[in-house]
């Protein structure tokens, strides 16, 4: 089997609700909508591979400029040698950023690729630990107001998920006051039953979050997410040593090289790697891999359907974020996708690769 083409879609939906964390500024009006980048490997044999990536500006342009050229005429069960050879085709410009999320996206086309030639789902061509993974609801973005925040925690909970995401830090770290008081109304209005874990979105300086983790403690926190700059790997490690909150990052974090600096210097509890930025699901694999040698959790950063494939085969895994704004790309996109059930969920058992396939009315109605 050889590749013999590679093509790119962007779809953009303009609905979608505006979000806003610590570090993002505030949606201008009338913002939102949703978009991604889908990347098709196909093959002389007729199986193609779909992956899945950011539509940041310049992913496609990688990948068709830069990466097209070193697929065409490889065997693509070939992974690791295509994987190091598009890592060495950006080595000048994509160790980290745009031409890695390019790659990223490849990479999940490949996976997919392989697991449809095979007949399997991905999860099990990856080798299975669980044939269902819990999951948390995530968002609680610092645009909402209190009664907006609580509405969709409780959501949530309603849906039998009992592990929720907010945001804190909100204003670039600048309102401390409010984001106690809004913890301290979640936490209220779900019950004590329920984990609730805060992200910080790289918004507070480290003295300042480990005031704020002293404060959030009070509060049953599960973990503390991002609470500085994903690159003060010092001050991250000042901040687990001074909270019994767990601290938890990585998705800004790019190849196993990067983990290996973040978790050998003591800043992170809980691992966090993105499988559209860290170098796709080869290097993915080797990240929660090496978590597990240091006996530390794995937690994936949106991504959620290929993440919950991914999940299945980690016998680290904590739990797989789920995240409202994903859906209501999701739902768009894609024919159909797996639905949770009470906090649990399961890939497709019958369905080979992720087991997604466009919309093809989203298709003609949506590409950029």
């Amino acid at each position: 089997m050889q590749i013999t083409d590679v093509t790119t879609t962007v779809l953009s939906h303009p609905g979608g609700s505006p979000i806003q964390d610590a570090t993002i500024p505030p949606p201008p009006e009338g913002a939102g909508g949703r978009s991604q980048l889908f990347v098709h490997i196909r093959t002389d044999a007729w199986v193609e591979g779909l992956g899945i990536g950011s539509a940041s500006p310049g992913t496609r342009d990688v990948v068709e400029r830069a990466l097209k050229d070193v697929l065409i005429g490889q065997d693509p069960f070939h992974t690791e040698k295509i994987w190091n050879d598009m890592f060495w085709r950006v080595r000048g410009y994509g160790r980290k950023g745009v031409a890695f999320c390019a790659l990223s996206a490849v990479d999940i086309g490949l996976w997919d690729l392989k697991a449809k030639a095979l007949g399997l789902p991905l999860y099990r061509l990856l080798g299975p630990y669980a044939e269902e993974v819990p999951i948390y609801g995530s968002g609680g973005w610092t645009n909402f107001t209190e009664e907006e925040l609580i509405a969709e925690m409780a959501g949530y909970v309603e849906q039998g998920i009992s592990r929720v995401k907010m945001k804190v830090g909100k204003d670039f770290g600048r309102s401390e006051r409010e984001d106690l008081a809004r913890l301290a109304a979640v936490r209220k209005a779900l019950g004590d039953d329920v984990a609730i874990y805060i992200d910080a979105n790289n918004g507070y300086y480290p003295k300042q979050a480990i005031y704020m983790a002293r404060e959030f403690e009070q509060y049953q926190v599960g973990w503390f997410e991002e609470p500085v700059l994903a690159d003060d790997i010092d001050g991250l490690a000042q901040i687990r040593d001074a909270t019994t909150i767990p601290i938890a990052t990585g998705e800004h974090e790019y190849t196993k090289y990067g983990f290996r600096e973040l978790i050998s210097r003591g800043g992170a509890d809980i691992v966090q790697p993105d499988v559209g930025r860290v170098g796709g699901i080869t290097e993915w694999m080797k990240v929660a891999h090496m978590a597990h040698g240091f006996n530390l959790p794995v937690a994936p950063h949106a991504v959620q359907l290929v993440h919950l494939h991914l999940a299945c085969a980690t016998p680290n895994l904590k739990v797989v974020e789920y995240m409202n704004v994903g859906l209501e790309g999701d739902r768009i996109w894609y024919t159909d996708f797996p639905q949770q059930h009470n906090g649990m969920w399961a890939p497709f058992k019958d369905r080979p690769g992720l087991g997604l396939t466009l919309d093809p009315d989203a298709v003609v109605r949506y590409s950029v």
